[in-house]
C-alpha cells in the first residue's frame, strides 16, 4: 500500500484517539469517519466525511461506510470502567468489542478491504510486571477483568478473520493513553496537581510505560502503508517508563504549580486499599506495568516523534486553556 492512494474509514474518530488521528491521515488519502449517531459540533476536519453507521454490535451494518475503503482503522470500543454497574459486564464488553468486532472484520474482508487496524489494550498481557521486566508481543495472554477479556476475544476473532480471508489485520496494544482530551484518572491526578491537594505518591517507586496520544497516531498513520505490518501484534508506548511520582512530578512542572507529594510506606497503603475496597486503585498507582516497543521499532523503523515531557506539557496546556474557558 502506497501514502495518498489509500481510502481510510475511523471508527470511533470522536474520541481521544480519533482527534489527534484525523487531521494526520488527510495526507493519507480520502478519510471517512463512522458514527453511532449524526452530530452537530464534533470535531471532524471540513475535508472527512462522516457516515452514521449506529451502535457497534453484532447488528450493525457497515456496508454503505465500507463501500470502496482500503484501510480500517477501529478505535470504537466500550471503554474500560473501573466501577462497572452493568449487571453483566462481560456480556456488554463482548457484545462490543468482541462481537461487534468481529462483525466490522467479516464485513470489511467481504467488501474488499485490505487491511483492518485494531486498537485493544496491553490489559491483554496483564496487569502488572514484576522484577524488571516488561510484557512483549510473545507474552502469553493473561486478561483479567471483563474489559480485557472482550479485547482478548477481539484480537481472536480477528486472527480468524484473516486466515479465512484477504483481509490483513494489525494489532496494537497501548497502555493508559494521555494527551488533549484525556478523561478518567489521568485528568482526575491534574486537578488535584492544579488544586494544590497533597497526594501521597511520593514514595513510589514504580515504573510505567505511557503512551502520548499523538505517538499512537503516528503509529497507526505508519501502518496504514507499512506492509510489514500485515498480520502482526504491536505493543507501544513512549519508550520512557516512569513513576507515578515522577508524573506528578512532571505535571506539577509543566503547571507551574508547588509538588505537593509526600510519602507514605507501601504497608500503609495496601492496607488502606484494603479496608477502603480501592485494591485495584492501590495495585495502579502502586505497581508497575513495562511495556517493551522493541518490535515495532526494529520491525517498522518506528521512533515516537514526541517525548513524555512534551507530551505531557500538550496535555497540561490543553488541561488549563480548558479551565480557563469554562
Amino acid at each position: 500500500m502506497s501514502k495518498g492512494l489509500n481510502k481510510i474509514l475511523i471508527s470511533g474518530a470522536t474520541g481521544l484517539v480519533g482527534k489527534a488521528l484525523c487531521p494526520l491521515l488527510k495526507s493519507y488519502g480520502d478519510v471517512r469517519v463512522a458514527l453511532w449517531q449524526k452530530e452537530d459540533g464534533i470535531n471532524i476536519p471540513v475535508d472527512i466525511s462522516p457516515i452514521v453507521v449506529g451502535s457497534v454490535d453484532r447488528n450493525t451494518n457497515w456496508n454503505m461506510a465500507l463501500r470502496g475503503i482500503d484501510v480500517v482503522i477501529h478505535l470504537a470500543a466500550r471503554v474500560h470502567v473501573m466501577e462497572d454497574k452493568a449487571s453483566d459486564p462481560l456480556g456488554a464488553y463482548r457484545e462490543v468489542n468482541a462481537v461487534g468486532t468481529e462483525t466490522l472484520a467479516r464485513q470489511s474482508a467481504a467488501a474488499g478491504v485490505r487491511r483492518l487496524i485494531f486498537v485493544s489494550t496491553i490489559k491483554v498481557n496483564g496487569e502488572q510486571t514484576h522484577g524488571g521486566n516488561a510484557f512483549t508481543e510473545k507474552d502469553v495472554p493473561n486478561p483479567q477483568d471483563p474489559y480485557s477479556i472482550s479485547k482478548i476475544e477481539a484480537e481472536k476473532a480477528l486472527t480468524d478473520v484473516a486466515e479465512n480471508s484477504g483481509l490483513e489485520v494489525v494489532i496494537i496494544r497501548p497502555p493508559m493513553i494521555y494527551g488533549p482530551d484525556v478523561k478518567a484518572r489521568f485528568l482526575t491526578l491534574m486537578k488535584l496537581v492544579d488544586r494544590g491537594v497533597p497526594i501521597p505518591t511520593r514514595s513510589i517507586k514504580n515504573r510505567r510505560s505511557l503512551l502520548y496520544v499523538r505517538n499512537l497516531a503516528d503509529f497507526l498513520a505508519l501502518c496504514v502503508t507499512e506492509s510489514e505490518a500485515a498480520n502482526q501484534v504491536y505493543l507501544l508506548s513512549d519508550g520512557e517508563d516512569v513513576s507515578t511520582s515522577d508524573l506528578v512530578s512532571t505535571i506539577a512542572r509543566a503547571m507551574k504549580k508547588p509538588d505537593r507529594q509526600f510519602g507514605v510506606s507501601e504497608i500503609v497503603a495496601r492496607t488502606g486499599a484494603r479496608l477502603l475496597r480501592r485494591e485495584n486503585f492501590y495495585s495502579r498507582l502502586w505497581g508497575s506495568l513495562k511495556i517493551d516497543s522493541t518490535k515495532a521499532r526494529e520491525q517498522l523503523g518506528w521512533r515516537p516523534p514526541y517525548s513524555f515531557a512534551e507530551g505531557i506539557e500538550d496535555t497540561v496546556n490543553w488541561y488549563l486553556n480548558k479551565s480557563r474557558n469554562q
